[in-house]
């Protein structure tokens, strides 16, 4: 793996539950892991689709890391990336033939 090319940083956010003063139950991302990162496919230009009259942008991407122990354990239902102000949901992690080299994670970027 070529490390000059992990030119971008990116944050890995983990979905926990926490609770407030009086007992109530809340979901909120947390910051998990931060890394350098290589990025493709990141603003396709035929990401964008048509429905219903609003053209709606799927932005997707993928980002390859370098292998760690705490990114092992990353999966598409509890984590998400968040990338220069954007957020994206984990649709695949690819462990890149289990080398214990690098991983590569395929996203879709958060409708908010």
């Amino acid at each position: 793996m070529n490390i000059a090319l992990l030119n971008v940083r990116i944050t890995f956010q983990k979905n926990t539950v926490t609770s407030d003063s009086i007992g109530n139950r809340k979901a909120v991302w947390q910051d998990y892991y931060s890394c350098h990162a290589t990025v493709s496919g990141e603003g396709r230009t035929d990401s964008e689709q048509s429905a219903a009259g609003i053209t709606v942008d799927h932005g997707d991407a993928s980002f390859t890391v370098r292998y760690c122990n705490a990114l092992e354990s990353v999966s598409p239902t509890e984590y998400r990336i968040a990338f220069r102000d954007e957020l994206y949901d984990i649709i695949s992690v690819d462990h890149m033939n289990f080398k214990k080299k690098s991983l590569k994670f395929v996203c879709r970027k958060v409708v908010r």
